[in-house]
């Protein structure tokens, strides 16, 4: 049998993928070039933003059309279970389509999954911050980390094979390990309770990589302790993703973020001054309910003053089940954001 798995949404997701892969490799199927060419379609759905939804109903409806057999799973099951109205929905519009969360494609014999020749290794799943335009925690669950010595197995399985550059993912890295330990602290006026990642990083830095990478940060994990593993290892990419997502402190407490502008232009202040040759990319919503043309401008001043090397910007789109599509009326009208989304893109990504 051929199969093909599309994927959406982040690293995470393309990890599953590859995971998802492997499940049928071992069942001694065989990968389809294209999803015409499958006769089975796996979706790996993302609900993060609306965009990504439809795409992924836009393939389910073209795989229909054609009689494939189609998998869904993903954020979107995550939903499902959740959100009994959304299961409704979902099966009424597409009967006869299969649901599978990811943890039912486990296999006995796990690769070393590899992306554009990066070898990909989770640390952990879900996360706790419930910012309230982000769908993850109710698609992925609460933040779940991996033992320590799971993850440094794959380390070294992936050193076995010869690979020279890691990734580690989840959705919140610099949180790691922070569920099994009892030692809390105030980080940006918010209790937290002391992260493993730093120890994590450290013990990887230390293999034979050229480079280690990791995504995804929240700027109030991003402890002193983190910054000095990073400073101590040459290995350990000096391309930083801190996402701030906004530049004013009202948006940022609409948004439950637990920082403000301040805190985290401090906080990039306190990385520079250690690492002198770091470079930032981040993560910006536009168009977040109430941004006014001056609050929007604090976001700009953030992006001069940071110098970010990549900007992933994206135009706000309430998420059904999330705190500010509940409390907040999607008010920046469409226009406004594509404006302040080219500004953002010819600043950052555009510039010489």
């Amino acid at each position: 049998m051929k199969f093909f798995v599309q994927t959406f949404g982040c690293i995470q997701n393309t990890s599953d993928s590859e995971r998802i892969k492997n499940y049928f490799l071992v069942n001694g199927d065989k990968e389809a070039k294209n999803w015409k060419e499958a006769d089975v379609v796996i979706i790996n759905t993302c609900m993060i933003r609306q965009s990504a939804e439809n795409r992924a109903y836009g393939l389910l409806r073209n795989a229909q059309k054609l009689g494939k057999k189609i998998i869904v799973t993903g954020c979107l099951v995550g939903v499902m279970k959740k959100n009994g109205q959304k299961n409704m929905e979902v099966r009424k519009n597409f009967p006869g389509i299969e649901f599978k969360a990811l943890d039912e494609f486990q296999t006995d014999w796990e690769p070393v999954k590899k992306f554009n020749n990066v070898v990909l290794i989770p640390i952990s799943y879900g996360c706790n911050n419930m910012c309230s335009y982000c769908i993850v925690p109710q698609a992925k669950g609460r933040e779940v980390s991996r033992k320590m010595e799971e993850i440094l197995a794959d380390v070294d399985k992936a050193i076995v094979e010869g690979n020279k550059n890691i990734l580690l993912i989840g959705q919140n890295v610099n949180s790691y390990g922070a569920e099994l330990s009892d030692c809390g602290f105030v980080s940006m006026g918010k209790k937290r309770f002391k992260s493993l990642f730093p120890e994590l990083l450290k013990k990887v830095a230390e293999k034979d990589f050229e480079k280690v990478s990791f995504v995804s940060n929240n700027p109030w994990d991003f402890s002193d302790d983190l910054i000095e593993v990073i400073a101590e290892y040459k290995n350990i990419d000096r391309l930083i993703h801190l996402p701030f997502q906004a530049g004013d402190d009202e948006i940022l407490k609409r948004m439950n973020r637990n920082y403000t502008k301040k805190e985290y232009l401090d906080l990039v202040k306190r990385i520079k001054n250690k690492i002198k040759d770091v470079r930032f990319s981040t993560d910006i919503i536009i168009g977040f309910p109430g941004e006014t043309d001056e609050k929007f401008e604090e976001t700009v001043d953030i992006c001069q003053q940071v110098n970010f090397e990549v900007a992933y910007l994206n135009k706000y789109s309430p998420r059904p089940g999330t705190v500010s599509a509940k409390l907040y009326k999607d008010d920046v009208p469409m226009k406004v954001k594509k404006e302040r989304w080219v500004r953002l893109e010819e600043m950052i990504n555009k510039k010489d």
